[in-house]
């Protein structure tokens, strides 16, 4: 049978599907749905002011004898905030597993190939500059964000591959000398526009403080249009990981897949970046976690991964604002304490390899 151009013989599928625990992963799915609700309930109950269940379902449902202070510190502070967590987790994940894909590395993400960087590049160069066009829909924020991280990632490539059979190490050593420049030159171009320095810091690291739901209603279009085209692209996926080869001899446009896939994969990450900040590393972790726990085939791995993701950073979101309260942790921090350890497990684990 055929999808997106890839005709994928059953004998050649099923051993991936059949990698994860053997359970319906439709249930699998619905079960991490779950966890996100659960997870969502806890990031908005807990904090400065807890909110106890019954005042939570109350402030909710607007019900007549709701708390006015917890109806104002649920819908106008923490719940937007969770929610563009969720989202920005989800984005990540998905950019992660598409990223591993592509490179067939272990190791690559939004953060590790460069396009968190890059991202973050464009959309310092949007404010400092004054950018203020938008194009086919997109705003000058995140258009200016899928600008720099779209160079960055195709930089990276280039680099991985010239002049090297090893292309994991070239990726690797590619995407983090690129990751260090770019971020150098943001931080020159904030000092340079006289930004507030802990305002600053704090976007280089990532942080969803003071985000409202006017963030969640710009974010959410372009996330959902990534999303759905890499679930699109989930054969693909599955045959791009097997090697170019492969894929061509099963009958996919290689150099077709791989413009919509980066492109998707690209602007999820830019756009998470241009909304948050730079947060690495949960496009590393949430992958590898669903693919242990429920196989190799993205049909499966990419719902998987964004809701594990989401769940991530909104557990991470939580610990950055209840740490230190009332003092706010940079989320990028907490995240880097997760995935630094996880990417050094990884590559002495692997090397680099998928499987």
């Amino acid at each position: 049978m055929s999808e997106n151009g890839v005709e994928v013989q059953r004998g050649q599928q099923e051993p991936a599907e059949e990698a994860g625990i053997r359970f319906p992963k439709l249930g699998w799915i619905v079960l991490l749905g779950i966890a996100l609700l659960a997870s969502l309930a806890a990031s908005v109950a807990l904090g400065s002011v807890s909110i106890p269940p019954g005042s939570l379902f109350r402030a909710l449902t607007f019900s007549g004898n709701a708390d006015p202070v917890h109806i104002a510190v649920l819908w106008d502070l923490r719940l937007p905030r969770a929610v563009l967590a969720a989202l920005v987790g989800a984005a990540l994940a998905s950019a992660g597993v598409a990223f591993q894909a592509l490179f067939r590395n272990a190791l690559a993400d939004p953060f590790v190939v460069g396009a968190s960087s890059g991202a973050a590049l464009g959309a310092t160069l949007a404010l400092t500059l004054g950018f203020s066009t938008g194009w086919a829909g997109l705003g000058p924020l995140p258009l200016a964000a899928f600008c720099g991280a779209i160079v960055a990632v195709l930089c990276a490539l280039a680099l991985a591959e010239t002049g090297s059979n090893s292309s994991m190490a070239s990726l690797l050593l590619a995407g983090t000398a690129l990751s260090t420049m770019l971020s150098a030159i943001v931080s020159f171009l904030l000092l340079w526009a006289n930004q507030p320095w802990f305002q600053a810091f704090n976007w280089l690291l990532g942080s969803f403080s003071g985000r409202d739901w006017s963030y969640v209603r710009l974010a959410a279009p372009y996330l959902a249009v990534c999303y759905i085209t890499l679930q699109l692209m989930s054969r693909p996926l599955d045959a791009l990981t097997a090697g170019d080869d492969v894929a061509r001899s099963l009958g996919l446009s290689v150099r077709t897949a791989r413009f919509v896939i980066i492109g998707a994969a690209t602007m999820a990450a830019s756009v998470a970046v241009a909304f948050s900040g730079i947060i690495g590393f949960v496009g590393l972790i949430a992958p590898h976690i669903a693919r242990l726990l429920f196989g190799a085939s993205h049909r499966v791995l990419l719902p998987t991964s964004a809701l594990l993701g989401a769940i991530l950073l909104v557990w991470a979101d939580l610990a950055a604002r209840t740490l230190l309260a009332p003092v706010e942790v940079p989320i990028g921090i907490v995240t880097a304490f997760l995935g630094g350890p996880f990417f050094l497990y990884l590559l002495k684990a692997k090397g680099g390899r998928l499987t």
